[in-house]
């Protein structure tokens, strides 16, 4: 088998994540379809929720993402059957549908998770909301990733058929909006977290759509300490980096990927570089 490339070098990545884009998107297009039927919630081995839309949906992205270029491909579904590939110098992380539970209760907050990764950092990625249609998509080097401000390409949201560049805000000067999860994991050491912080006002949104508002100024913090993969957060770390974010370990370090068992430790995901 040929070797792996170990950078991106020479590729063109603007049109890498025009063509990823249009894989989330006809992804989602199938996601809807099953969203619409009378589906059926499985159990994996983890107890963790699973349905036709999750293995469809991952089946269609890692056949397009094959096509795309000869990294592998990390896809949850195939991970929880113990068939994932060994992370390599430039991967893909994918996430075909987070939010199982949300798909499940039908409150439409789900999304489509696309991350290319190189040398640790997530250097492209997408996140698509289907219902709303709601697209997120950023891109750095790794350079830029490791540092954040949005120097690469950039990040921007298309809804409506209309694509705007979105960036992250300063902290305000009134306090943090605090992005939450519908579930926090360890609430105590969450509270303990928070205790010193002025947080002025908070909102609640499931799967990667916390990185989403995050990137485009709707929230300053997303605090995480539970249980989270790598492919829950890739794609949105790399349009929260592209957009001037970070996603940081507690002890102020960059969260990398391709760890082994792809498992992420308590994070801190912020909008803004300076503390808050």
């Amino acid at each position: 088998m040929p070797a792996r490339p170990a950078t991106l070098a020479g590729v063109d990545r603007s049109a890498l994540l025009a063509s990823v884009e249009h894989v989330a998107r006809q992804a989602g297009q199938l996601i809807l379809g099953i969203y619409g039927s009378e589906f059926t919630v499985r159990r994996k081995a983890d107890a963790s929720p699973v349905t036709d839309a999750d293995e469809a949906a991952e089946h269609l992205i890692v056949a397009a993402l094959d096509a795309l270029g000869p990294w592998p491909v990390v896809a949850e579904e195939a991970a929880s059957r113990g068939e994932a590939p060994a992370a390599a110098d430039v991967f893909w992380l994918v996430d075909a549908l987070d939010g199982t539970r949300e798909f499940a209760a039908r409150n439409g907050e789900f999304t489509v998770n696309i991350a290319l990764i190189e040398h640790g950092v997530p250097v492209l990625g997408v996140v698509l909301v289907p219902v709303t249609d709601r697209l997120y998509a950023g891109s750095n080097t790794v350079r830029e990733g490791l540092h954040g401000g949005g120097a690469g390409q950039g990040a921007w949201c298309v809804e409506g058929g209309q694509r705007q560049a979105i960036h992250c805000r300063a902290m305000p000067s009134v306090g943090a909006t605090l992005a939450c999860s519908r579930s926090h994991g360890d609430s105590a050491a969450l509270a303990a977290w928070l205790q010193p912080l002025h947080i002025a006002a908070r909102v609640v949104a499931g799967s990667s759509l916390k990185f989403g508002l995050l990137a485009s100024g709707q929230a300053d913090l997303y605090p995480r300490f539970g249980r989270t993969m790598e492919w829950d957060t890739a794609a949105g770390d790399a349009v929260l980096r592209a957009a001037g974010g970070r996603v940081e370990n507690l002890d102020g370090t960059l969260l990398r990927y391709g760890k082994p068992g792809f498992e992420n430790p308590h994070f801190i995901a912020r909008g803004a570089l300076s503390k808050p």
